[in-house]
């Protein structure tokens, strides 16, 4: 019997139409692990990322469900399997689940794991008692109501040849509507996997691998950097112990300004809006904004009084000897008078003696009083700069018989400061700080993200009058972020109360402060208002704001 005419020319034309038909399906995968690739290689969120993977795998196969899992360290140090995700269509509303199984062959997941080999299963209910690995259909299938049937689990290997964990598919459907609850929703329409599906999900598990790597390695990058943000963090804080947590809490009413800015539906910044980036870039140039001060000399950086410790031990030694010297004078005087009048004559010279040393210690006690006083950082009054000069002309004989000042030019100079501690040398080595940190920040290769952190940090004592330093920037010079940090660094210190030299202001003299100064042009008043009305510092003041 032969063929009727034209039934070959049939099949032919039927096994060209199959043939185009693959082809445009094998393009289309292509295509569509192209996107997926370029996708998965720029997320770095590890949980979007693992939403992905299993979305794509499940999209690029037709499958009604999809898990994850990743090969970890346990608290004990031993490698497990951690079921980290997890996505099905047929129990959308299924709560997240996580659990860790043992790195072994005992579990399908394992299995994959540890061999490194794709596993295709046609009924997971119907394995051989000759394969190492099981199903328990009691742990998910029977308490949630569902029916696994096909199953597709391939080992997400790295460059490296390293199985970083398990890509797991079940149920290929043949159509995306069914739901798989049931032995009859199964056979109706759970369909094998085949080598193809096999091709595209062990492509798409060697992308998802080196995703999954480098998000890893860029978390380890974060921690890395995090870490040394820490660490300058605390040098800072051991540098200078009288401001600890000062950077910490700065950032922290920055960040918050900055979060509540996005939040303004109306007002002046109602249009502005900072990135998770820019939030970032902004926490990082807070913590960081006083790291110059690692290069300010010690002695200038912690100086809490006009005198530093050792011209203030210095002055105090030296009055301690002019009390000496002069009780060793009437000393010597009173028995120079006895020995020459005997007693009873020299009673009257002896009481003079006695009263003038009396009135000579009350008055060192009145120049000891006032060099204290002017020697703590207040304003210098006119009284107390006239006790000083009183003081600048006052001399006694040390034991060598030569004539020395009760102070030094140079201890008179620092007495003399009007406001604060610190001379303008040393105020300008104080200031200098923010060179230092600029020039610091600026030679660190930053990513595009953090580009602009040392010009942040640079300006946050400006101010927009000019009047502010190391620059002398104005307004169109200076940044919204930079104008934030500025109001929150003075916040901080008016309001802190961990200074010894000084007593943390009322909140709402500090509140005038900033308003005074954005009155005058100095500081962003619409930033000064919102901080002030909104109380956003409450936080930082009722916590402790130490710990990074």
């Amino acid at each position: 019997m032969t063929d009727a005419p034209g039934a070959s020319s049939s099949v032919a034309s039927d096994d060209v139409e199959a043939l185009r038909a693959e082809l445009k399906r094998s393009r289309e995968a292509l295509r569509e692990m192209s996107k997926v690739g370029m996708a998965l290689m720029g997320e770095r969120d590890p949980l979007t990322l693992f939403d992905l993977i299993l979305r794509q795998a499940r999209s690029l196969t037709g499958s009604d469900a999809g898990s994850l899992y990743l090969v970890e360290e346990d608290e004990d140090g031993e490698r497990v399997l951690h079921f980290i995700a997890s996505q099905i269509d047929t129990l959308p509303d299924l709560p997240s689940l996580t659990f860790r199984l043992k790195l072994d062959q005992t579990s399908i997941a394992g299995y994959v794991a540890t061999t490194a080999d794709p596993l295709v299963l046609a009924n997971v209910y119907e394995l051989g008692d000759d394969v190492p690995y099981s199903f328990n259909r009691e742990a998910f299938d029977d308490k949630y109501g569902y029916r696994a049937k096909s199953m597709l689990t391939v080992p997400m290997i790295d460059h490296r040849d390293k199985v970083v964990g398990v890509l797991q598919l079940i149920n290929r459907k043949s159509s995306p509507e069914a739901e798989i609850r049931t032995d009859g929703d199964s056979d109706l329409w759970v369909l094998p996997y085949t080598d193809r599906e096999v091709e595209i999900v062990s492509s798409l598990a060697g992308q998802a691998a080196v995703a999954i790597e480098n998000g890893r390695l860029h978390q380890d990058i974060e921690n890395l950097f995090a870490g040394f943000i820490k660490a300058a963090v605390t040098a800072i804080d051991r540098r200078d112990p009288t401001t600890s947590g000062h950077s910490v809490r700065v950032t922290e009413l920055t960040c918050d300004m900055a979060q509540l800015i996005n939040e303004q539906t109306d007002g002046p910044f109602a249009h502005v809006f900072f990135t998770d980036a820019q939030m970032k870039q902004l926490r990082y140039a807070g913590l960081l904004h006083d790291f110059g001060k690692v290069s300010v000399r010690e002695e200038v950086l912690v100086k809490q009084n006009k005198l530093s410790p050792v011209l203030g031990a210095q002055v105090r030694d030296r009055f301690v000897l002019i009390r000496a010297m002069l009780r060793l004078e009437a000393a010597e005087c009173r028995a120079t008078l006895i020995a020459e009048k005997g007693p009873e004559e020299a009673a009257d010279d002896v009481a003079a003696v006695e009263a003038e040393l009396e009135r000579d210690l009350e008055r060192v006690e009145r120049y000891w009083a006032a060099v204290q006083q002017a020697n703590t950082p207040r304003v210098l009054g006119e009284e107390a700069a006239a006790i000083l000069d009183e003081i600048a002309e006052a001399t006694f004989l040390d034991p060598t018989g030569e004539e020395q000042p009760y102070l030094t030019a140079y201890e008179l100079h620092f007495l003399r400061i009007k406001r604060g501690s610190l001379d303008e040398n040393e105020r300008r080595q104080i200031e200098s700080h923010v060179v230092h940190s600029h020039d610091f920040l600026v030679n660190i290769p930053w990513t595009e993200d953090l580009s602009r952190l040392a010009e942040i940090v640079r300006g946050h004592h400006e101010r927009l009058d000019g009047s502010g330093y190391p620059d002398g920037a104005t307004a169109e010079h200076l940044s919204l972020e930079t104008r934030i940090m500025t109001v929150c660094d003075i916040f901080d210190a008016l309001t802190a109360s961990d200074r010894p030299y000084k007593k943390a202001m009322p909140v709402e003299k500090a509140i005038q402060i900033l308003r005074a100064e954005a009155d005058d042009g100095m500081l962003d008043s619409e930033v000064v208002e919102l901080f002030a009305v909104s109380e956003v510092y409450r936080k930082v003041l009722e916590s402790d704001w130490r710990e990074f």
